[in-house]
């Protein structure tokens, strides 16, 4: 079989995805491969419609595809989710029917689900045969039951890949919101007092449902809204996960992101994002802008802000759209609301929008930040582990930003608690001490909370 591979590392061959790309090449001799450095090249192949073209008519001489790629910020590279917006601004998207196609990841398993989930639903937009996806963990190549895994995965992919098997679409297509959106006039402006208020949006489009949307969010606050379009800033690309900012935070980039970052971001005490669906994720444009706030390791950029996220598009129907953007806040250690156009009149929207604006001031006020679910304690504790361990030496400013802020918080320092199940643990083999601890579980476990509910 004819098999293109469309690498999705900014940095090309020299990749640990491509190392995996090519053990399964070496163990699946048999067929032809082709590749393409899809991310790598993205401005040649968005500027240069021949080089897009090209690519497309090797994708229509396939038989399968592999989309191989690392995930950036919950998701593929900014750089891989651009080209995919090509193949449909283009219409591309006949070379890619009908083929077979495959997910091939590298990551520290943080939220690598919600990256191929997204890969599925393009796949199955594309009307692709969707062959399965394999997430791997960036050193498991040098294991060999994890080699073993991979080979049978690849196999797999093939034979069904030969044998044409029937393959079901588990993602509906995406029906768009049809309100046209015309807002009515403020009634009840917010007082924000001396919050500093942003809003970024990448639209430029006063007219579209966006547009209007983010206009009436800035005549619902009182007070002065700065209003800053992703175009604005100097960003000359996106994140090339070279990781020289491990070291110091200072990104390898000389424009003006950084810059941005710091003079707009971060002083800010509510920030307002304003997006469009752009198939099933924002627009590449926010991906970089996510994808490049990553100069700053793992520490967390938006600690205690009070995060909006205006939508215009289908997110209802986009479970892990939600999912990414409610775990970049909340792994940022911020409060995250959502509003969208997904309402049946203007009026309705008009209310939604009210509220919503009344509701980032009021969090702001409280400081109120919702405690930690599983997107933010798992993701503690995977970042936590693997900047103490082996990430340390890349990751130096991260490490020093732990250590300094109590977040190497292993159990095993956790004496107190080693001490009690050293002693009462081994008593347990007794079947009657062991009825006794356990049939009293329920009061012991309500007991500490008895003294705070009476002083309450």
């Amino acid at each position: 079989m004819k098999i293109i591979l469309l690498n999705g590392s900014p940095k090309g061959d020299r990749s640990v995805t491509m190392q995996y790309a090519r053990y399964i090449m070496k163990k699946f001799p048999e067929h032809e491969y082709h590749i393409e450095n899809i991310a790598a090249g993205i401005k040649k192949i968005g500027r240069e419609p021949e080089v897009f073209q090209e690519i497309v008519r090797s994708v229509a001489g396939a038989d399968a595809v592999i989309w191989a790629f690392p995930l950036y910020y919950l998701l593929v590279p900014s750089q891989y989710k651009r080209f995919i917006e090509l193949i449909h601004e283009r219409d591309a998207g006949a070379a890619f029917r009908g083929k077979y196609a495959a997910v091939l990841t590298t990551s520290i398993h943080f939220f690598d689900q919600t990256a191929h989930q997204y890969m599925h639903a393009v796949c199955d937009d594309l009307g692709m045969r969707f062959g399965g996806s394999f997430s791997a963990e960036m050193s498991d190549l040098l294991r060999e039951t994890e080699r073993r895994r991979l080979e049978s995965f690849a196999r797999l992919f093939f034979r069904a890949a030969e044998e044409r098997a029937p393959v079901q679409r588990i993602y509906a297509p995406l029906v768009w919101p049809q309100l046209a959106y015309i807002p009515g006039p403020v009634t009840a402006p917010v007082t924000a007092g001396q919050k500093k208020i942003l809003i970024l949006t990448d639209s430029d489009n006063p007219e579209s449902n966006l547009g209007r949307m983010i206009e009436r969010i800035r005549g619902t606050f009182s007070g002065s809204v700065e209003l800053i379009r992703l175009q604005d800033p100097d960003i000359r690309g996106g994140c090339l996960g070279c990781i020289q900012c491990g070291y110091d935070n200072t990104c390898i980039y000389t424009d003006g992101y950084r810059a941005f970052f710091e003079e707009k971001i971060l002083p800010a005490d509510i920030i307002i994002l304003a997006g469009t669906v752009t198939d099933r994720y924002l627009s590449s444009a926010w991906k970089q802008f996510f994808d490049r706030s990553f100069f700053r390791g793992h520490i967390p950029s938006v600690e205690g802000k009070q995060l909006g996220f205006v939508i215009a598009g289908p997110l209802r129907q986009i479970q892990p759209l939600r999912e990414t953007l409610s775990a970049w806040a909340e792994n940022g250690k911020a409060n995250a609301r959502f509003v969208t156009d997904e309402a049946t009149d203007s009026g309705e929207l008009d209310a939604l929008l009210d509220r919503f604006a009344a509701e980032l001031v009021r969090c702001a006020d409280e400081q109120y930040i919702p405690p930690p679910t599983f997107y933010s304690t798992g993701g503690h504790k995977i970042f936590r582990d693997a900047i103490w361990g082996r990430m340390r030496i890349a990751f130096q400013a991260d490490y020093r930003y732990y250590r300094e802020n109590g977040e190497f918080d292993f159990p095993q320092k956790e004496y107190g608690i080693r001490l009690f199940n050293a002693l009462i643990v081994p008593f347990t083999r007794f079947t009657g001490f062991r009825k006794k601890v356990i049939g009293d579980i329920r009061n012991r476990m309500v007991q500490p909370f008895e003294k705070i509910l009476t002083d309450a």
